[in-house]
C-alpha cells in the first residue's frame, strides 16, 4: 500500500469522525435522541447529569480498549484507536448550533448522516470502538453468542433507557435513526454502484449471448449446467448490466427465446471490467 493511498485514508477516518460528530450535535443530542452504543449511553448520561457527551464515549471505552487489546493488533488497532479519539474530541469540541427542533426530522437526518459517517470509518478498515469492540469481546468468551446479537441487545437497551429516562417517544425516535443509519452504513460498505445480473437458461444461448456482446457491449459468461429432473446439459448465460439496460436485455431475450427461463438479481457492487 502507497503512502498516498495511507494518508488519503486516514483522512477519510477522520472525514468520518467529523460526520458522525455532527449528526451529534447537529441533531440527536439537542433532541434528546440516543442511537444506540456508548455514544448513546453517554447522550441518555448528559441529560441526567450534565456529563460531557465526547469524554464520557472515551472514557466507557477505556476498559473496552484495555479487554480487547489482543483483537485491535496492527494497522486495524491503529485506526480504531484514531476514530475512537477523534469521535470523542469532535462531539465536544465542535460546538454548531442545532439545525431543527422536530424529533423526526433530527432522528431521520441525524440517522443518515452518522450511517454516512460511520460507513466511511467502516469502509477504512477501522470502528469507533465501542459496542462492536465490547460485542467481539463478549463471542470470544462466549462462542455462542454471536457479534449480532450482542450488538442488538446493547442497542436495545440503550433505546431502553432513553425512554425510560428521556421519555417514550425519545426510544421510538431513537429506534428510527437506528434503523436509517444501518441502511446507510450498508449503502457506504456496499458501493453505490449497483447493478442487475441475469441467469438465463435457453436452448438457445449462443444466439443470446452473441446478441448481448454485439448490441449492449457486455460481457456474458457461458455456465455448464445439468437439469435436474432430465439429466439434460443446460448452458447458463450470466450478465451484469446496469439498471437502464434491464428492458433492453428482456427484450433481447424475448426475441431470441420467449420460452427462456430468466432470473434476474440485484447486485450491490460491482468491481472490475470483467469481459469473459
Amino acid at each position: 500500500m502507497t503512502n498516498r493511498k495511507i494518508i488519503n485514508e486516514y483522512l477519510l477516518i477522520v472525514l468520518g469522525c467529523l460526520l458522525t460528530a455532527l449528526s451529534f450535535n447537529l441533531f440527536f443530542i439537542p433532541n434528546q435522541i440516543a442511537p444506540g452504543g456508548l455514544s448513546g449511553i453517554a447522550t441518555v448520561l448528559y441529560y441526567l447529569f450534565r456529563f460531557p457527551v465526547g469524554i464520557t464515549t472515551l472514557v466507557l471505552n477505556i476498559p473496552l480498549f484495555i479487554s480487547g487489546i489482543r483483537q485491535l493488533g496492527g494497522h486495524f488497532g491503529i485506526r480504531t484507536l484514531l476514530a475512537t479519539i477523534l469521535l470523542s474530541v469532535f462531539i465536544d469540541l465542535v460546538k454548531v448550533p442545532a439545525l431543527t427542533d422536530d424529533s423526526l426530522l433530527a432522528a431521520i437526518y441525524g440517522g443518515f448522516l452518522m450511517g454516512l459517517g460511520l460507513g466511511i470509518i467502516f469502509r477504512m478498515n477501522a470502528t469507533t470502538g465501542g459496542t462492536d469492540l465490547f460485542a467481539k469481546i463478549i463471542h470470544r468468551h462466549f462462542p455462542s453468542i454471536s457479534v449480532a446479537w450482542v450488538l442488538f441487545a446493547v442497542d436495545f437497551l440503550v433505546v431502553l433507557a432513553a425512554a425510560i429516562f428521556l421519555g417514550p417517544s425519545r426510544g421510538l425516535y431513537a429506534i428510527v435513526s437506528l434503523a436509517l443509519s444501518a441502511r446507510v452504513i450498508d449503502l457506504v460498505q456496499e458501493g453505490l454502484n449497483t447493478a442487475k445480473a441475469f441467469f438465463i437458461i435457453s436452448d438457445h444461448s449462443e444466439a443470446i449471448s452473441q446478441r448481448i456482446i454485439e448490441e449492449m457491449d457486455r460481457g456474458v459468461t457461458i455456465l455448464d449446467g445439468t437439469g435436474a429432473y432430465t439429466g439434460n446439459p443446460k448452458s447458463v448465460i450470466l450478465c451484469v448490466v446496469s439498471r437502464t439496460q434491464i428492458t433492453q436485455v428482456k427484450g433481447l431475450i424475448n426475441e431470441v427465446d420467449p420460452a427462456a427461463f430468466v432470473l434476474v438479481a440485484d447486485v450491490r457492487e460491482v468491481m472490475g471490467d470483467f469481459e469473459s
